[in-house]
This record gives C-alpha cells, structure tokens and sequence, in this order.
C-alpha cells in the first residue's frame, strides 16, 4: 500500500518514519507544511492523483493547547479546515483517509471512560478545533477512520516526558497538577494501531479510540518518569486551581478503547511499559 503522511515532521509522524522500515510492504510518502498546503483544496487533490496512495493519514495538527487560546484562526484552519479539506479529497479519490483527534473534545465532567457516541463539548480553542475537524471529516467522508487519543508522547519531538526529563535533570524540585486524569499514548503504538488498521482490509468508518491501558494522573505519570530513570528530583502535587494556563483543560478525559480492539483486533500495551521502552530509546540515544 502507498499511504501519504502529513505532518511528516511532527510527533506522529516521526513515529511513522520509525517504524516504515519494518513494513517493507507499505510506501510511505510523507509531507509537512513546507511541501503540501492542506488547506489548498487544489494542492492535495493534484498530489493524491499523482502520487497514487492508497491510503492517508492525517498527523498533522495545531497541539499547542495554550497558543491556541490566541492563536485562534490558525487552529482552526489546521484542525478544521484542513480535514475538512483531506477528507473531501480522499471521498473524491478512493483514497482511505484516518485522521488523528483527541480526547479534548471532551468536557472532562465525566466520571465513567468516554465512548466514542458520548456528547462532545470542548473546553479549549484547541478542543473545539479539533471538534469542528471531527464533524468536517465524518460530513465529507463517511469511509474515514478517526482516531482519538490522548496524552501523546515519543522519543522525539517536544513533549511531558521530554519536559519532565529535562526539568528533573536541571532542578531539585518541580510541581505536577495532580487532578487531571487521562491515559497517556506512547506515539510508536499509535502509529503501530493506525498500520493495524490499514492492514486490516476492513474500511469501517467512524470515530475509535485509542491510548495505552490504564488511569493516571499528570504527577503520576511524573512519577513514573522520574522513578524509571533513576532521577533524584522531588515531584510535588498540585491542583488545577495552583498551576493556572490561558487553555483550560478537562479534569478527566479517559476513554472507552472497547470499539478499537473489537473492530481492529488491536492490542492495547500497559501505559507504562510503553513509557519505559520510550525512555530506554532516550537513554540510548543519549549514550
């Protein structure tokens, strides 16, 4: 299968770039902002056509959750606009499209795991951007797969582990907001799942949902961090209300990963055993 990349650069799409060698059957072409406009309707149909993938997947997105606060009309042209525009393209050309969310189109008043039929209502520019894409994918293109995740993090690329590394390796103490929950998602098993998925031969459209297993919070994920790499830092607990952001977030955002793994066959791998593979790949680029 010939599947197109976007974002290529990005967290996602670096996990991609990682793993294309050990599917030798796929042709993976991947692109950044530099190399196709996603919200020029006539820039990726003409490159859809003549690169002839089979499949896309849409890594590319606006993460920055408190920059979108102000930065609000380029959110929304990325992650909405863009899907919108990705999966008319892909309905038009045959070409099988699944497109990344996340789990801030979720409110977090929530106490039970989201299913993927449970009401959105985001919190945040960032959420809500992500939702209207959302809508803007499921209207264009009812073949295409969406995948909702959660907490995403990788080798490579800015991100909590990265942060948390370099924070304890530098100061002797830092404050983690201990109640927000969710489950954090390893971007190499992200991008395993979504291979998954294109192999499967199985075009079920529709929204999934996808993470690692299991329930944590900020400062336990901190922990975890810290503990696994052998840091001597001391980790504090905060409350949402001492650790203020312009972007508010959503207290707990864990969801229901039933559907994927019935649908998919996917097997979902402990949250921290992926984290711990995440800092041996760290720890051995460092070395």
């Amino acid at each position: 299968m010939k599947i197109l990349i976007t974002g290529g650069a990005g967290q996602l799409g670096q996990a991609f770039q990682q793993l294309a060698a050990a599917h030798p059957h796929h042709q993976f072409i991947f692109t950044d902002r530099t190399e196709l406009d996603i919200t020029d309707e006539g820039a990726v149909d003409k490159m859809l056509r003549e690169t002839g993938v089979e499949a896309l997947v849409n890594c590319a997105a606006y993460t920055a959750v408190d920059k979108a606060e102000t930065d609000v009309e380029l959110a929304y042209a990325i992650n909405a606009t863009a899907a919108g525009v990705l999966a008319r393209a892909c309905a038009a050309t045959g070409v099988q499209l699944v497109h990344v969310s996340t789990d801030y189109v979720f409110n977090g008043a929530g106490k039970e795991p989201y299913r993927e039929n449970d009401p959105v209502s985001p919190v945040s520019v960032y959420g809500a951007s992500k939702q209207m894409g959302e809508a803007e994918v499921l209207e264009a293109n009812k073949d295409a797969v969406i995948i909702r995740t959660s907490w995403v993090y990788a080798p490579f690329a800015n991100n909590f582990v990265k942060t948390m590394l370099r924070l304890m390796q530098s100061r002797p103490e830092i404050g983690v907001v201990a109640d927000q929950f969710g489950s954090p998602t390893n971007a190499l098993d992200l991008a395993a799942a979504i291979l998954q998925v294109l192999d499967s031969g199985t075009r079920q459209g529709g929204i999934f949902h996808f993470s690692n297993e299991g329930v944590i919070s900020w400062y336990d994920f901190a922990l975890a961090i810290r503990d696994l790499s052998g840091l001597d830092c001391q980790v504090k607990p905060l409350t949402t209300a001492e650790y203020p952001t312009p972007a508010k977030r959503p207290a707990y955002s864990v969801m229901d990963k039933t559907k994927i793994q019935e649908v998919y066959g996917i097997r979902l791998k402990p949250w921290k055993e992926s984290l711990a593979a995440c800092l041996e790949q760290l720890a051995t680029v460092k070395a």
